[in-house]
C-alpha cells in the first residue's frame, strides 16, 4: 500500500509568538493582581465540554480547554494542543502532532489517548451530547452516536503518545475549525474516573487550556485563574477572569457604566443607538456567522410557485428592517451566507438587489399578477409564524406592511421559541416561518446544508432540488478548495433563484468594551479568548 501524499502542513511557527507580542502585565489597585470581569450571558448548565450547548458555556470552555487547534487574537485559526497537522492527498486522513510540552492543569502530560477518549465520550450515546452532530464528518461517528457501532469504531486513533490520526467519511476542509469546538476537547481520564459526574466542580476540574476553574457561585460569577502549567503561561497578562452572568441586558449595561463589568458580548437591540451616543466607540458592532430568514412551505399553494416567493422577497425593504427595527444590530441579507467565510467566494446576491425600492415593488406586483395574484387578481393570504420577542414581532408587522401594496393579507401565529422550533421540526403546517441559524464553523457548507433534501430537522419547508443536492454532493467529494468554493457558489445561486428560504438579515456581534480592556479584536466568529487580552 502506497504512503499517502501530504499536501498541507501547518507548524507551530504559526503560534502565539508570531501572532501577538506578549502583553504587558498590570497590577490592580493596592498591588493586587488585575481581575477581568467578563459579562457572559447566562450561568452555564454544565461545564462538561461534551454536554454543553450554549454560547456562554462555550466562552468559558474556550479558556479552560484547548483543542487540537484554537483561535488567535483576531479569531483566526491556529495550532492549539497540536503543533501542526498534515492531510492526505484524498483529504480523508488528518494527522495531528501534539506539542511535547502540553500539560494538564495538574502537571500531567497531554497525550494522544486523551483526545481519542474525548472523541469517543462525545459520540457515546450514553453521554447524551447535544453537539455530537458537529463530529459527523469523522468516519463512523454517526453510526456510533446512534448506537449502531461501538465507540472504538470512531475514526480517531493514537499511534503514539504525541500523534492523533483522524479519518473522515468524506473530505472536510473545515475540520481544523471543528477541532477548536468544545466537542473536540480532550478529557483528563484519571479525574473523570475518580470524580465521575462531579469532575467539573472547582477543585476537581483538570483542564488543558490557558485557565483553570477556581470557583463557581451560581447567579453571581464563575472564577478562573491562569493555568501555571499552560505552555504560554508566562505570556498571559490576565491572571484571573470572572465570568459574570448577564441575562438582563439593560441591568448589565448599568453595571458596565458603573465600572462593575469590563465587557459585554451582547446588548439590548432597542438601545444600541442610545448606547452608541452614550459610549461612542466602546460599542463595537461586527458581522457574525448568522442569518435570519423566512422559511417557505413549498408543499402549500401558491407558495410552491417561485414567482410568488420572488415577489414576496422583492417587496421587502431589508435596510429598513436592519436600521429601524433592529437598531443597526443586523445587516441586510441578500444571500444565505454572510461575507467573509473561509474557503468561499464572495456570496452571490439575489436578483433585484440593484433596483430601487419602488422598482422592486413594481417588479413584485408584476410577478404576482403573472402568477394570478395580487392587485387585479386573486387575493393572496399568508400566515407568518414566529417565536415571541419584541424584535421578532416588530419585524413581522413591518413585513406585513411591506406586502400590503401587493394586496397580500397577512396574519400571525406566535409562540415561545421552544414551541416554535419544535413545531417546525415536527412537521406542523405553516405558510412562512421565522428561521434563524448561527453557524458552528465559518464555511458556506454550514449554511447551505440546511436545505438539502432529507434534512428534515431544518428543511421543514421540504425544499427538494435534485440539482441542488447534486451540487452539495459534488462539493463534499471535492478536495480542491477553489473548485469546491465554485461548486458551493453555484449551489447558493440555485438557492437564491428558488428561494426556499427568503433571507432577511445577517446577524452582527454586539460588544461593549470597557476602557481597561486591551487587545480585543472584533471578528466574524465573535471569539476573544482571554489569553490574548490585557488590562490597562
Amino acid at each position: 500500500m502506497s504512503r499517502p501524499v501530504r499536501r498541507r502542513h501547518f507548524l507551530a511557527g504559526l503560534g502565539a509568538a508570531s501572532l501577538a507580542a506578549a502583553p504587558a502585565r498590570a497590577a490592580g489597585p493596592h498591588g493586587r493582581p488585575p481581575v477581568y470581569r467578563r459579562g457572559n450571558g447566562a450561568d452555564p448548565e454544565t461545564l462538561d465540554p461534551h454536554k454543553t450547548s450554549t454560547l456562554s458555556e462555550a466562552t468559558i470552555l474556550l479558556d479552560l480547554y484547548e483543542g487540537l487547534s484554537t483561535y488567535g487574537p483576531d479569531g483566526s485559526l491556529m495550532p492549539g494542543a497540536a503543533a501542526g497537522w498534515t492531510t492526505s492527498a484524498d483529504g480523508l486522513t488528518w494527522t495531528f502532532s501534539l506539542r511535547p510540552d502540553g500539560r494538564w492543569s495538574n502537571g500531567d502530560p497531554v497525550v494522544a489517548d486523551d483526545f481519542v477518549h474525548g472523541f469517543r465520550r462525545m459520540l457515546d450515546p450514553a453521554t447524551g451530547a447535544k453537539y455530537a452532530s458537529v463530529l459527523a464528518p469523522i468516519r463512523n461517528a454517526e453510526a456510533v452516536n446512534r448506537g449502531a457501532m461501538p465507540v472504538e469504531a470512531v475514526g480517531v486513533s493514537a499511534p503514539d503518545p504525541l500523534t492523533v490520526v483522524i479519518r473522515l467519511a468524506q473530505p472536510t476542509p473545515y475540520v481544523v475549525e471543528l477541532m477548536t469546538h468544545q466537542a473536540s476537547t480532550p478529557v483528563h481520564r484519571p479525574s473523570l474516573a475518580r470524580h465521575r459526574d462531579a469532575f467539573t466542580r472547582p477543585g476537581n476540574l483538570v483542564s488543558n487550556g490557558a485557565y483553570v476553574l477556581k470557583d463557581f457561585s451560581p447567579n453571581d460569577r464563575i472564577t478562573a485563574v491562569r493555568n501555571p502549567h499552560f505552555r504560554d503561561a508566562a505570556g498571559i497578562a490576565i491572571p484571573q477572569v470572572e465570568y459574570i452572568p448577564t441575562p438582563d441586558l439593560a441591568a448589565a449595561v448599568r453595571r458596565f457604566a458603573a465600572g462593575e463589568i469590563d465587557s459585554l458580548d451582547d446588548l439590548p437591540a432597542d438601545q444600541v443607538k442610545a448606547l452608541k451616543s452614550r459610549f461612542g466607540d466602546k460599542v463595537v458592532l461586527t458581522p457574525a456567522l448568522g442569518v435570519l430568514a423566512l422559511m417557505v412551505n413549498l408543499r402549500k399553494r401558491p407558495l410552491d410557485d417561485v414567482r410568488v416567493r420572488r415577489a414576496l422577497s422583492l417587496a421587502l425593504d431589508r435596510e429598513f428592517l436592519a436600521e429601524a427595527v433592529w437598531g443597526e444590530t443586523m445587516l441586510p441579507a441578500y444571500s444565505l451566507t454572510p461575507a467573509g467565510l473561509d474557503n468561499a467566494l464572495p456570496p452571490p446576491t439575489m436578483p433585484g438587489r440593484d433596483l430601487s425600492p419602488l422598482e422592486r415593488e413594481d417588479a413584485a406586483v408584476a410577478l404576482l399578477r403573472e402568477a394570478g395574484y395580487g392587485p387585479g387578481g386573486k387575493p393572496l393570504a399568508v400566515e407568518l409564524r414566529t417565536n415571541i420577542t419584541d424584535n421578532n414581532r416588530n419585524t413581522m408587522v413591518a413585513i406585513a406592511d411591506m406586502w400590503r401594496p401587493l394586496d397580500v393579507a397577512t396574519s400571525f401565529a406566535a409562540t415561545d421559541a421552544k414551541t416554535h422550533f419544535a413545531y417546525l421540526r415536527d412537521g406542523g403546517p405553516f405558510d412562512l416561518a421565522r428561521m434563524s441559524w448561527i453557524a458552528d464553523y465559518a464555511d458556506p457548507q454550514n449554511f447551505l446544508f440546511l436545505v438539502e433534501s432529507g434534512n428534515d430537522g431544518f428543511n421543514s419547508g421540504r425544499y427538494a432540488s435534485p440539482a441542488y443536492d447534486a451540487l452539495m454532493r459534488d462539493a463534499a467529494r471535492e478536495t480542491d478548495l477553489q473548485a469546491r468554493a465554485r461548486i458551493l457558489h453555484r449551489a447558493e445561486e440555485l438557492f437564491l433563484a428558488d428561494l426556499p428560504w427568503i433571507p432577511l438579515l445577517h446577524y452582527r456581534h454586539k460588544h461593549l468594551i470597557g476602557p481597561r480592556l486591551r487587545g480585543f479584536m472584533p471578528n466574524l466568529r465573535g471569539v476573544s479568548p482571554t489569553r490574548w487580552l490585557s488590562l490597562a
